[in-house]
């Protein structure tokens, strides 16, 4: 006996992570997949619930985690945990990542959820189910895709399943009635928009390949154990041509004796054997064959209930977890499976069949017979198939290629090595062998583009000899077969020969192969110089030691490449490391003698430091760059050679150099400087000697200008430091060389000549006041001049000498608490437009004066002086006094608000309020009113300043005075507001503010309570609006409340939201009856309401619409009642199609006479045509052809005909006058009579042949002698005319017909023959008769050959 085919293992054991007997069950305990077990646990009251999550994939590990909730369901294979929590609420975590991802509020309970798909989570609710695609982030909720149907009312839901392109979905529940558990489920397909209750317990979706099928068929495999027995169907789903149908499948499911109360529980498709899992509730586990659904195996695998089960990673097997907390797998055993079928010889064809679609051993015995056998008989496509889905490709031999090379081609038909090929092409990929042998005839015969296809698709068995016979065709063609192939060098010379440089290095790099880079930089340069610095500098860059960078340069000098060279070694030398130096040396040197420019870029961009200083000063120097000659010698000979130069060298540096030389070597070459060229050096040495002169002293400066008597350099020199020495010897020099030259400025110290002045109690204190105002010492002489009592002293200095000092004037004063009459009288003598007011009034406030100043301020306001400052001192001493503060603050415009307020803000906040009102100072205003709960003025103020971002800031979620803020909005602000512009921009606030709550209170209180705003339009629609998406109990009460909005808007938003009994209202209060309908049949999907609906407002576009919906729905009687009440035949051509497959002709005719009422079109009357011959409705029938019609009768009458209504298609053929179908009719019909009559009246020889064959059949000789007659005067139909007549036996009949023929007058030579080769078989005495009578017109040859297979010899002398 073989070994059993299926693969039974134990993965885990629950108890084993401390999981306890209560929390193993379907409630408790999910598993989604092979990757993980996840169990909600909480061992007692006191403890804390926690989920316990179980990796089977990564060597059993326990994760636990301290989460309540009422459902957990971990992702397929990521560490993502979906958690449902009071039925509503659901969480998707990234465990790994430790962040949330997704969270939802459902509107109602969510009784079972499952991930169906990678990225979605399929949720079943009371009433509907809903997809919720957890990483699309525009998909914030779930989105609905069906109404649960009624079947599964009061069932618990135990299964969803979703197909793989996910059109079909199904809902698995069981419930108990009369004392067994009843499976019920519901079928959904999402393109037709409409759902199946099917009685089942278990069901699941699947594909299969049927044979010589182009694409998949998609299935569709339920288990139902009912009453009457148990059932595995199988149907197809979604066929589409030109797969050929799959048969639907009802196989008896077998129950032990025992388990009188089993029924299934699970079921799974495998992707990889086609095969089907079902698991019972006892344990047992059945597999099933899913093309023929024949029976496979079946055997208990577990004593106790496995409750929840799950597909493996690969789609191999079932995975199940029990009530004793197993975790148990079964798949199929690949060795075995094929063996133990084989043991029935009834599972010979299944074994055939599963072997080749899984490549499963054990049946290459039976291959191999089968593929000589086929091979054999010359059954060649056959063989061909059978070679090409052996299991494991094991007949796909080289010989096996050798085989079909060698069978002769048939003429007009393909080689049947090409559909062996082709065979394999659409199954998969080739091998090696397959690929080459297939290769060269492609290329022999020029179609290089099915190579280029093939390659695309994956279908090639690449080779390194593949990429060899390509490559003289297309080389880049051969370079992918060379990649594929793993033949990395000859990928490279491909690479290099297609001038695809760029792609060597990361190719070599990916593949860890290094070829010979210098080799190909040589030959890429050669090729394309630009293309070979990028490849060497490419390669450079990934990395140096691939490359040997000084045979890469001389590859680049050697072609004359300086600018490539130049470039790589940029690239080479960036980390500007020391063992560089020589390339560093070498990259300067080819530019310093080829392009000097980009040497002194280079340079300049000191990016190098390891090269030959001295040998590149030496370069520079011979180019011309002077500047970078010094830069880079050291010696004194070579500095001063090249410094002499300046015309040359930018005086910048030239300055610049001369600071980084010693004194001694600075002033030698400034000697040298005059002694080479004093009139171009000279205005170079006296600026350099300016600059240096305290540094090379001014005498050593002097004499050496003095050596070369230059004196215009000397006075220059002098000219130039002589307002900034004060050495006296350099002011003699300077008047020495000019008498008529500047005089030298003095120099002293301010302090010492004030304490002087003052020691001298001078009479006229002008001299002190002009040194003290000159070095702003003028609090010193505020206090000498107070002390001294020159009161007109002080006047003179701010009268006349320097008023804008009357600030620190006054300050002093106030310091020496001078009398504050005296400050008055001296304020009123200076001229208020001379005095800073803003440095008089901070004088005076930070001594808290302020008062002092009031007289002076109002006479100066009064004088027409506007300055703010004036303003804000006014403002200030008024909100001191307490002298109408209010006022000042409310009728000036120009005082500072942003210091009036702060000013104010520990004073009075109200009228820090005020000024930042007046001020528009948004922040200051909002932080006062927050901090002293002045909200309701804020309020105002936020909704008269009607600013989109101060709105934004107040309403952000860091406010959290908002809540106390809004209120005031609601209750107070906007209820004030008149200006619709204002109210507007405020609800738009707390629209972008995102807080629906707030924003419907608001506009109730303007919509719902008297206002202005009490019917505007735009806010009833967007208090609608906001209702529909956050709190959408409210909108039918506003739909009746309310009716300024716009019906159409607010209901196809409610539509988008899924509010669709809303939308309906909207559309039935706003009398939009067809809208309204729309909402009940595409939407509530509900076609009985609208039927009643429509009965309730009786208008035809209504009729019309809910007719459409019946007819959708197959409900034809109730769709063509719906048409006849709206009076509406334009959908005449959908009616027709449906009512027709589904049999109701007596229905359709009813809306073709109503349709023919208004309509003339060739659909209505031929299909009311066709109805009548449909009902036998013949009299009716004739009626209607005999009156005006446009109907396309001869197509009806083909159409009869060949549906069997016969007598239908004998009134249609008649009413055309087509004789020749006629006379076909009435044959099957029985009246051959009439079949003659017809047939001589069509005169065809079809006709003739069809009556005389039906004749012959029913032995009515006289008339198929009528149509013989008509047949034997054309010679090309006698043969199959005598053939006809032999075939049945009927010889004399033949005879007499003939013997009728040889009067005809159109009666040849054939019929005399004809006549004398059937004497010779049947009747051979009359043979010689009929040769000496007709023997002229007979065809001798035959006729000798007839009489000497008769052994007729005296005819034969005769003849």
């Amino acid at each position: 006996m073989a070994a059993l085919p299926i693969k039974f293992t134990e993965l885990y054991h629950l108890t084993t992570a401390g999981i306890q007997q209560p929390a193993i069950g379907f409630n408790s305990c999910t598993l989604e997949s092979d990757h993980f077990v996840c169990v909600r646990q909480k061992i007692d009251d006191n403890a804390q619930p926690e989920v316990i999550i179980i990796s089977l994939k990564n060597n059993n590990s326990v994760m636990r985690r301290p989460i309540k909730a009422d459902s957990a369901i971990m992702h397929f294979n990521k560490e993502i945990i979906a958690l449902k929590a009071n039925g509503k609420t659901l969480q998707i975590f990234d465990l790994a990542a430790k962040s949330k991802i997704k969270s939802t509020t459902m509107a109602e309970d969510v009784v079972f959820w499952k991930w169906f798909s990678e990225t979605s989570l399929g949720l079943v609710t009371d009433t509907g189910v809903y997809h919720w695609n957890i990483f699309d982030p525009a998909q914030v909720a779930p989105q609905k895709m069906f109404d649960r149907n009624q079947n599964l009312a009061g069932c618990q839901i135990i299964n969803y399943r979703v197909s793989e392109d996910e059109k079909w979905m199904v809902v698995v529940g069981i419930s108990q009635q009369q004392g067994r558990v009843v499976g019920s489920m519901q079928l959904y397909s999402r393109d037709r928009g409409i759902s199946q209750a099917i009685e089942g317990h278990a069901a699941s979706f699947g594909t299969l390949r049927m044979e010589d099928a182009p694409a998949d068929t998609k299935l569709f495999a339920f288990a139902n154990r009912g009453a009457n027995g148990a059932k595995l169907h199988i149907v197809e789903v979604d066929h589409t041509a030109p797969n050929p149908q799959f048969v639907k499948k009802a196989v008896d499911i077998y129950f032990p004796a025992e388990a009188t109360n089993d029924f299934p529980v699970a079921m799974q498709v495998s992707s990889k054997y086609k095969v089907i899992y079902m698991v019972t509730k006892y344990g047992f586990i059945h597999i099933y064959d899913l093309e023929t659904g024949t029976t496979i195996f079946m055997n208990r695998i577990s004593s106790d209930t496995i409750f929840t089960t799950a597909g493996d990673s690969d789609g191999s097997g079932i995975v199940g977890v029990n009530r004793k907390g197993q975790v148990l797998a079964v798949s199929v055993d690949e060795n075995t499976i094929i063996p133990y079928l084989l043991q029935n010889p009834e599972n010979t064809e299944l074994a055939y069949k599963l072997s080749a679609r899984a490549g499963l051993p054990g049946a290459d015995q039976l291959y191999q017979k089968r593929f000589d056998q086929m091979l054999s008989m010359g059954d060649y496509q056959a063989a061909a198939r059978t070679a090409a889905n052996s299991p494991q490709g094991f007949l796909r031999t080289p010989q096996t290629i050798e085989k079909f090379k060698n069978v002769p081609q048939q003429q007009g038909q393909l080689s049947v090595i090409l559909q062996y090929f082709g065979m394999l092409l659409d199954k998969g990929k080739l091998n090696q062998h397959e690929t080459l042998e297939l290769a060269r005839p492609v290329l022999l015969q020029n179609r290089k583009h099915l190579l280029e296809k093939w390659m695309k698709e994956g279908k090639l068995g690449c080779s390194e000899q593949l990429g060899d016979l390509v490559r003289g065709h297309d080389v880049a063609l051969a370079q992918q077969i060379y990649q594929e192939a793993g033949a990395s060098q000859k990928v490279i010379a491909a690479m290099a020969e297609s001038g695809n440089f760029d792609q060597i290095l990361p190719y070599s790099r990916s593949v860890g192969y290094t070829p010979d880079f210098n080799a190909l930089v040589q030959h890429i340069t050669r090729v394309s110089p630009e293309r070979g610095a990028e490849f060497a500098t490419n390669i450079a860059r990934e990395d140096p030691s691939l490359i040997d960078v000084d045979r890469t340069v001389d590859i680049f000098q050697s072609q004359g490449m300086v600018q490539q060279a130049t470039a790589f070694l940029l690239d080479v030398l960036q980390a500007d490391r020391p063992e560089q130096g020589h390339l560093q040396t070498r990259l300067l040197e080819m530019n310093l003698l080829n392009a000097p420019q980009v040497a002194d870029a280079i340079l300049g961009n000191e990016m190098f430091h390891h090269y030959d200083r001295q040998r590149i000063a030496q370069l520079c120097e011979n180019a011309g760059l002077m500047t970078r000659a010094l830069e880079h010698y050291e010696g004194p000979t070579e500095i001063k050679r090249c410094i002499v130069q300046t015309d040359r060298i930018p005086e910048e540096f030239l300055i610049g150099y001369f600071g980084r030389l010693t004194v001694e070597l600075a002033l030698e070459c400034l000697d040298e400087m005059l002694k080479v060229n004093i009139r171009q050096n000279l205005q170079a040495v006296i600026n350099i000697a300016k600059k240096y002169s305290d540094l090379f002293g001014p005498t050593r400066i002097i004499d050496l200008l003095e050596k070369y008597r230059t004196a215009e350099g000397l006075y220059f020199y002098l000219g130039g430091i002589v307002n900034i020495s004060e050495d006296k010897d350099v002011t003699f020099k300077y008047i020495d060389c000019y008498e008529d030259g500047p005089a030298a400025r003095a120099h002293f110290d301010p302090t010492k000549v004030v304490n002087f002045l003052k020691e001298q109690k001078l009479t006229e204190q002008l001299p002190l006041i002009i040194v003290c105002d000159r070095f702003n010492l003028i609090h010193d002489l505020v206090l000498y001049l107070y002390k001294n009592q020159q009161f007109k002293s002080i006047e003179v200095y701010v009268q006349r000498v320097n008023p804008s000092r009357t600030p620190a004037v006054i300050g002093g004063l106030l310091d020496v608490d001078c009398d504050e009459n005296i400050i008055k009288g001296l304020l009123s003598s200076v001229s208020a437009q001379s005095i800073p007011i803003d440095e008089l009034v901070s004088e005076v406030e930070s001594r808290n004066r302020l008062k002092l100043l009031l007289p002076f301020l109002e006479s100066t306001l009064a004088a027409g002086n506007t300055q703010p400052a004036i303003y804000d001192a006014l403002a200030k001493i008024y909100i001191d006094s307490n002298n109408e503060p209010e006022k000042f603050l409310k009728e000036n415009d120009l005082y500072d608000t942003l210091t009036i307020g702060r000013y104010c803000e520990k004073r009075d906040p109200n009228l820090a309020f005020i000024a930042y009102r007046k001020g528009q100072n948004d922040l200051e205003l909002i932080s006062i009113t927050n901090d002293n709960s002045m909200f309701k003025a804020q309020a105002r103020y936020l909704v008269e300043r009607a600013d989109a971002e101060i709105w934004a800031y107040v309403l952000s979620d860091n406010n959290i005075h908002r809540r106390s803020l809004v209120d005031q909005v609601i209750s107070t602000a906007v209820m004030e507001c008149s200006e619709p512009e204002k109210v507007s921009i405020a609800v738009k606030a707390f629209i972008e503010a995102d807080m629906p709550v707030e924003l419907i209170e608001l506009l109730e209180k303007i919509v719902l309570e008297p206002s202005a705003f009490s019917d505007n339009a735009n806010l009833q629609n967007l208090l609608m609006l906001t209702a529909a998406k956050s709190d959408r109990g409210r909108v039918a009460g506003y739909i009746q409340q309310l009716d300024k909005y716009s019906p159409e808007d607010i209901a196809q938003q409610c539509i988008e939201v899924g509010m669709y009994e809303e939308a309906f209202l909207i559309y039935k209060k706003a009398g939009q009856h067809a809208e309204a309908t729309n909402v009940l049949v595409d939407h509530v999907v509900s076609i009985d309401r609208a039927h009643e609906y429509a009965d309730q407002v009786d208008l035809p576009q209504v009729w019309s619409k809910v007719a459409k919906a019946q007819l959708d729905g197959l409900r034809v009687t109730d769709s063509v009642e719906s048409y006849i009440r709206a009076q509406d035949p334009s959908n005449f051509q959908e009616v027709i199609e449906i009512a027709t497959h589904a049999g109701k002709d007596e229905d359709l005719i009813k809306f073709l006479r109503m349709a023919r009422k208004t309509l003339r079109e060739p659909a209505v009357d031929t299909g009311l045509a066709f109805c009548l011959a449909r009902t036998n409705q013949l009299p009716e029938l004739e009626e209607f052809l005999r009156g005006t019609n446009v109907a396309n009768i001869e197509e009806s009458g083909d159409k009869a005909y060949a549906e069997g209504y016969h007598e239908a298609a004998k009134i249609f053929f008649s009413s055309t006058s087509n004789w020749a179908k006629l006379a076909t009719t009435l044959v099957h019909l029985g009246d051959y009579q009439g079949a003659v009559e017809c047939a001589r009246k069509a005169n065809s020889v079809k006709v003739w042949k069809q009556v005389n064959e039906a004749c012959v059949a029913k032995k009515e000789f006289r008339l198929a002698q009528i149509c013989g007659l008509n047949l034997i005067i054309h010679a090309d139909e006698l043969a199959d005319l005598e053939k006809e007549y032999e075939r049945n036996g009927y010889f004399d009949e033949l005879i007499t017909l003939l013997e009728a023929g040889l009067g005809l007058e159109r009666a040849h030579m054939g019929v005399f023959t004809s006549l004398a080769i059937a004497l010779t078989k049947y009747h051979p005495e009359r043979v010689m008769e009929h040769l000496r009578i007709f023997w002229g017109r007979i065809n001798i040859p035959k006729a000798l050959r007839a009489c000497e297979e008769a052994h007729l010899w005296p005819e034969l002398v005769f003849l």
